[in-house]
C-alpha cells in the first residue's frame, strides 16, 4: 500500500500535539518498519518548516525534516497538480493540491485527521486510527 500522509498528521508527530500524537506517530512507525510506502506532499515540507520552526528553531526543524524524508517519499507538485486542483471542486485549495499530488504519485490512499475535507477524493481517505486498523487487516 502507498499512502500520502497529510500535513496535519506529520505536524501532530513533530509538535507532539495531543490527543493526536499516539496514532499519528504509529502511522509513521509503520512506514519506518516498511509496512507500507509513505509519502508527503512537497508542499507539506515547507508548511512543516514554517509551523514547527516557531517551536523548535530552524536547525532542529531541519533535522526533523531530514528524519521525515528518510522515512517518506515526496509526492511532487507540478503544473498538472495545480491545474487539477484549481478545477477539482475541493472546498480547500491546499487539500486539492495534496490530493492531486497523491494521485500523480500513485498513492492508494490519504491519511488525514480531516477526513471530511477529502469528500471529493478519488482515493481512499483514512484517519490515522482507521489507517492503522486497515494496516492490521492486510
Amino acid at each position: 500500500m502507498k499512502a500520502l500522509i497529510d500535513t496535519n498528521v506529520i505536524v501532530d508527530v513533530l509538535a507532539k500535539r495531543e490527543p493526536f500524537f499516539a496514532d499519528s506517530a504509529l502511522v509513521l512507525d509503520h512506514a519506518e518498519r516498511g509496512d507500507y510506502i509513505a509519502m508527503v506532499c512537497a508542499t507539506t515540507i515547507t508548511t512543516i518548516f514554517y509551523l514547527v520552526r516557531r517551536e523548535y528553531g530552524s536547525e532542529a526543524t531541519v533535522e526533523r525534516i531530514k528524519d521525515l524524508t528518510a522515512i517518506c517519499g515526496i509526492a511532487p507538485v507540478n503544473r498538472s497538480v495545480i491545474d487539477s486542483a484549481l478545477h477539482s471542486g475541493f472546498a480547500d485549495f491546499e487539500d486539492a493540491v495534496l490530493h492531486h499530488s497523491a494521485v500523480l504519485a500513485g498513492a492508494d490512499c490519504i491519511v488525514t485527521r480531516n477526513v471530511a475535507d477529502f469528500r471529493q477524493s478519488s482515493l481512499l481517505v483514512y484517519s490515522p486510527t482507521q489507517f492503522l486498523a486497515a494496516l492490521g487487516q492486510e
